[in-house]
Order: structure tokens, then sequence, then C-alpha cells
């Protein structure tokens, strides 16, 4: 699909061939799918109407949370009106006529290097960190070194023209990681099941205050699916938070919780309000 002047275009971060181009292209096939550099970029695209929406990766079932995007996505100016789980597989990449015995190191995105480190240490590589997966296969391709390799789908073997010397080389075969998909304005959904809600919060420098600014979420039995703290400014007493619920703010239970939780804050930001993924609910319901 080539871009038009009309057409929709979704940005992510990193080069064709990367995990987040196929999340673009299975949450939004409709949209085209628009390459940047970095999440700085990503981010702008959409802000100056170079795009109309980012997908962006926010956290991975074996490497925790992606770096950077908490901080990002506060000040952003941008909604979350999405979400997308794409479960993750790697391919060992190397030049043509490659073996897995020439190879002395292996360069990728500082997460995918953690998602695969029993085949890096069995093969006993250097790791060099590199600013997505598609551009370490690139890097490869134009080094034409057979010591080298790359960790990044199998996809950017055939853009690149590089081999796939071991397939499916992930840690973990539940490897999946969570992409949340941004827009310039609101598309908040109306009441009802599935939805889910994310915000920041800082809680005032009180005794017990993030104590008492979650009580209402347990008295009003709102779900809440994620807690994750971070420093702002480079202070250790400034802790912002990122959460995630169960629920619509417009529902009367987490309508309560909110009132709670903004009395006991000194901010508090909606991120977002969006279905959610059926990758989710169906874990959901086996669990």
């Amino acid at each position: 699909m080539h871009p038009t002047p009309t057409s929709r275009r979704i940005a992510y971060q990193g080069e064709p061939g990367a995990n987040s181009q196929i999340a673009c292209e299975q949450a939004r096939p409709d949209y085209v799918p628009l390459a940047c550099a970095t999440f700085e970029e990503t981010f702008a695209a959409v802000t100056d109407s170079t795009a109309e929406l980012a997908m962006i990766p926010i956290e991975n079932s074996t490497a925790g949370r992606v770096s950077d995007i908490h901080y990002l996505l506060p000040t952003s100016g941008l909604h979350i009106v999405g979400e997308h789980f794409l479960p993750i597989s790697f391919a060992l990449l190397g030049v043509p006529g490659t073996h897995l015995a020439d190879l002395r190191s292996v360069r990728s995105h500082i997460q995918a290097l953690g998602q695969c480190r029993k085949i890096i240490r069995k093969l006993a590589l250097t790791p060099i960190v590199a600013g997505d997966t598609a551009g370490s296969a690139r890097e490869v391709a134009e080094a034409g070194d057979p010591a080298q390799a790359s960790l990044a789908p199998a996809l950017a073997a055939d853009i690149y023209g590089l081999q796939v010397l071991k397939a499916d080389v992930e840690d973990e075969p539940h490897n999946a990681t969570r992409f949340v998909v941004l827009a310039r304005e609101e598309l908040r959904p109306p009441p009802g099941p599935h939805i889910v809600t994310s915000f920041v919060f800082r809680v005032r420098n009180l005794p017990a205050a993030l104590y008492k600014a979650l009580g209402g979420f347990a008295t009003n039995a709102v779900n809440m699916t994620k807690l994750e703290s971070y420093m702002v400014d480079g202070a250790f007493t400034a802790t912002q938070f990122y959460a995630e619920v169960d629920g619509h703010p417009d529902d009367p239970a987490l309508a309560r919780a909110f009132e709670e939780l903004a009395f006991f804050s000194r901010e508090l930001l909606v991120l977002g309000v969006f279905p959610a993924s059926p990758f989710r609910v169906e874990s959901d319901r086996f669990r």
C-alpha cells in the first residue's frame, strides 16, 4: 500500500519490518504505516497532523515496560484511543551464507535483546543495542559481516536481504507486546462492558496518601489492572503513578473512586478511555 495525498497515516517508531509496523497493519489495516526514527518524532507526527494516529509499544510480557513512554505520554497532549496485543516472535538473521558458528555479536533494540537472552547466552554473542529491531537488520545487511547477526522479525530478512539463521528464538513462547493507539482528539466510547481507563496522578506529600488515594477503588469495587510508579524531574520525592482500571469514568463506581483519588492527589490526568482489546478480554476470561 503506497501513501497518497488522502491516505490516513499511523506513525510508529522504527524502520520498515519492525514489530511496530506489523502491529499497525494488524490493528489499523486501513491506515498507511509511517516510520519515525524516535518515539519523540512519532508523537510529533500526530501532533503536527503528519499522521492521524500513532502506534506505541508500552510493555512486554517478558521484558516489562518500555522505557520513556510513561514520561512522554502525559506531556504529549495526545489521547489513548485503543490498544493492541502483538505476539512477538524473533528470528536470528545474518548475511546469506552465514552459519551460527560464524557469529560473534548480535544487534537489536534493547527490548529484543532482553527477550532473547537464552540464545545470546547459548551462542556466546556480544549484544549491541540498536535503535530498533528492523534497523539492526539493515545495519547487519550494510556491514556484510558474517560475524554479525540481528534479532528482528522474520519480515526484516525479506526486506533487507538477510538469511534466517534460526527462527522463534524468543525466551518465552507466550511473549507479547502491548501497544496503545494515540490520537489528537479523544474518542471516548460510551459506558459499557470491557472499557479501560488509563490515567496518571501524583499524590499529596502526606502520610499514607497513596493508601488513602487508592482506597476509593477498593470500596467501590473498581478493578485496578495496572499501577506503576516512576520519578519525575529527577527528584526522588516527586513520584508519579501510571494506572489503568476496568470501567468508564461515567460509571458511578469509578466516578466515586476518582473523586476520592482527586482529593488526595496534586495532579490527576486521564490519558484515555478506550475499548479493551479482545486479547485482553479472552485472557481475563481464562485467568
